[in-house]
């Protein structure tokens, strides 16, 4: 995670001074480079990757037991014992109820991300348009906001990781995580409200770079309540035979968050900043109410999944 959020700090400052100052095809390139060097170590260190023999991973009714500290929780399913739990296409009750939760994690993580991505669209172009990028003499690239998300991530990571040891049987549940994930993001909206509001009046007058630095701060303080949180839940609540498919699944909220951020920035040129920014300020924030309300529904669908 920490490796993945180095490339999206460095990446951005790269690439994108090299497009908005030298040239766009330059920029593109510059990225395309940068992923052969990825595939190339990829290939060079892929034999780290295989498991030591005698460390296969245990059932997942192993696992349990050895966390219950008692016997496996069923033995292996014959078709009769399949029938008699209610299995349907192959999964328990209790295994469609938890891919159910899935579900109801990825539309309300979409709607995270349709907030959380407007950092390349429309705060973007927020940033191109209304900020003052002017420090020491020099004005840097618009892109280079980009990177700030990144950065937080890196800061902050090891800062929830600790807040969440040390919260211990008071840490708070999956899906109250998510609400407060939404909710940060709807606040870093209503902070930007100020900002639009100045920046979109009859003088246009450029704004400080800290309005976006704020903004990007409590965006990534939500995303660290939902983006690994999500990562490691997602592994658990699938059925062990088809983790991969539901981690493909929960990358698709991502995709579907990007979606919704691309339209939404299409809209910045027709629709004034503060109605836009208040808009996606009040739709994350009910959904983070709304996400409350169902957390009791939710773990009862998570089977004892935390």
């Amino acid at each position: 995670y920490m490796g993945i959020n180095l490339g999206a700090f460095i990446g951005p400052i790269i690439a994108g001074a090299l497009a908005q100052n030298v040239d766009w095809h330059l920029g593109f390139a510059c990225a395309g480079i940068g992923m052969t060097f990825g595939v190339i170590q990829y290939v060079a260190g892929r034999r780290r990757l295989r498991p030591v023999a005698g460390d296969a991973p245990a059932s997942r009714e192993a696992a349990d037991a050895s966390r219950g500290g008692g016997a496996p929780a069923a033995a292996p399913r014959t078709a009769a014992g399949a029938a008699a739990t209610g299995a349907r296409l192959g999964f328990t009750v209790v295994e469609w109820k938890r891919i159910g939760a899935v579900c109801v994690f990825f539309l309300f993580a979409a709607l995270f991300w349709g907030a959380y991505e407007q950092a390349a669209s429309t705060l973007n172009l927020f940033a191109d348009r209304h900020v003052d990028r002017v420090a020491f003499g020099f004005t840097f690239p618009a892109s280079w906001f980009v990177s700030i998300q990144a950065m937080f991530v890196i800061m902050l990571a090891p800062v929830f990781a600790w807040i969440w040891v040390r919260l211990g049987r008071r840490e708070p549940s999956t899906p109250m995580k998510f609400a407060l994930g939404l909710l940060l993001a709807g606040l870093s909206f209503v902070l930007l409200l100020p900002a639009g509001t100045m920046a979109g009046g009859p003088r246009g007058a450029l704004v400080s770079p800290l309005w976006l630095v704020a903004a990007y701060f409590l965006q990534v303080a939500g995303e660290m309540c939902l983006s690994p949180v999500g990562n490691s839940v997602v592994t658990k609540l699938a059925p062990a035979r088809v983790v991969g498919v539901m981690m493909g699944v929960w990358f698709l909220s991502i995709a579907a968050g990007n979606k919704l951020a691309g339209w939404s920035a299409g809209l910045s040129a027709s629709i004034p900043l503060p109605v836009l920014f208040g808009t996606i300020a009040a739709v994350t924030i009910a959904a983070a109410f709304i996400l409350m309300v169902l957390s009791g529904p939710i773990r009862r669908l998570m089977g004892g999944v935390r």
